[in-house]
């Protein structure tokens, strides 16, 4: 029953975040300065141009009239028409977020399988020279601009060694259609077609790894902090005291509940890169959400933009949802609200 209460409490804070994001970003894009009508059609048109476009858009109903008609939309998941592309913002979203989506998620898995050991390895050599170095490495991936590291890679391993691609989803004419998922190497996966597949992972292991960069490091430090909090408890004294083999107490007793920390890093790190992936898609040509974003930031497209900020937000949230479900899975305190 608390867990039953703990999910609709969460759930309804959820909607409460969004319906609030709504109305901030709808804020922010109207005080925003310029006519997006006017950027829309240039400096050469004319004024009764500019307002026949102005009242297509709604820039002329009163904000409030113009907020309830966007939340309407909102609803039946009418984001509007784009300037830039002259497309609706749904599509244009749902045409670039797979690719935005994919390599956010390979970008996770790396920081997971390479940041959680680490972090184990680092708590069992505490204070020993692997611990050292582990945390040497994981403070200076942490450290460094992910733009940096982004062209590092891309001069490194596309100009100099001549080993991966440098831009892009797939080579230019591979005549390939990720038309199940809208993921490259899960479509490839699924048709068994294993040439697309070896080329998709090719192109996603620099952007890929340039942005997980920062999430390893932060991982694997929280995944040592909270391994070395548990091992001082009681029930894994008594594990090591009855003679509970050290393998069975590493992973049964300590990592379990140290994982809520380094799952809560990972959960919102991979929120958060939805919208803020844009550098290094930029410099790898990778055509997701997150560089149409700024491109429709820069042409001050009002519609896409609270359209992507919306999509991001809404991800943000559903995602911090999951890991409250999943932390109050694996940890009862979560769910029970600090309640012995």
């Amino acid at each position: 029953m608390e867990y039953l209460v703990f999910l609709v409490r969460r759930l309804l804070w959820s909607l409460l975040v969004l319906f609030g994001l709504s109305v901030v970003i709808f804020v922010i894009a109207r005080g925003m300065p310029g006519d997006p009508a006017r950027m829309a059609l240039g400096p050469t048109a004319s004024a009764d141009q500019v307002a026949q476009l102005r009242e297509t858009m709604g820039l002329d109903l009163p904000l409030v009239t113009q907020y309830v008609r966007y939340l309407g939309g909102l609803a039946q998941g009418d984001l509007g028409r784009s300037l830039l592309t002259g497309r609706s913002v749904s599509a244009d979203i749902s045409d670039t977020f797979a690719a935005t989506f994919e390599l956010v998620l390979a970008t996770i898995l790396i920081a997971f399988v390479v940041g959680l050991p680490l972090g184990v390895m680092a708590a069992q050599w505490k204070d020993r020279w692997p611990d050292n170095s582990i945390r040497l490495f994981a403070l200076l991936s942490a450290v460094t601009p992910t733009f940096l590291l982004a062209l590092l890679l891309q001069i490194l391993a596309g100009y100099v060694l001549h080993v991966l691609p440098t831009t892009g989803r797939l080579p230019i004419g591979a005549g390939f259609s990720a038309d199940i998922t809208g993921l490259v190497t899960v479509d490839a996966l699924l048709k068994g077609n294993w040439a697309i597949l070896g080329e998709g992972l090719r192109h996603l292991i620099l952007p890929a790894f340039a942005l997980a960069a920062a999430s390893v490091g932060q991982v694997a430090l929280t995944t040592r902090a909270s391994m070395i909090d548990v091992t001082s408890q009681d029930y894994v004294e008594a594990a090591r005291a009855f003679g509970v083999p050290e393998r069975v107490r590493v992973l049964k007793y300590m990592l379990r509940p140290a994982l809520v920390a380094p799952m809560t890093i990972l959960g919102l790190s991979f929120a958060s890169l939805i919208g803020n992936a844009f550098v290094v898609e930029l410099i790898f040509a990778w055509p997701g959400m997150a560089s149409y974003g700024v491109r429709t930031i820069l042409q001050k497209d009002l519609n896409a933009v609270m359209g992507v900020v919306m999509v991001s937000g809404a991800f943000f949230v559903m995602v911090n949802l999951a890991i409250d479900v999943a932390t109050g899975l694996i940890d009862p305190r979560v769910r029970l609200g600090g309640r012995s």
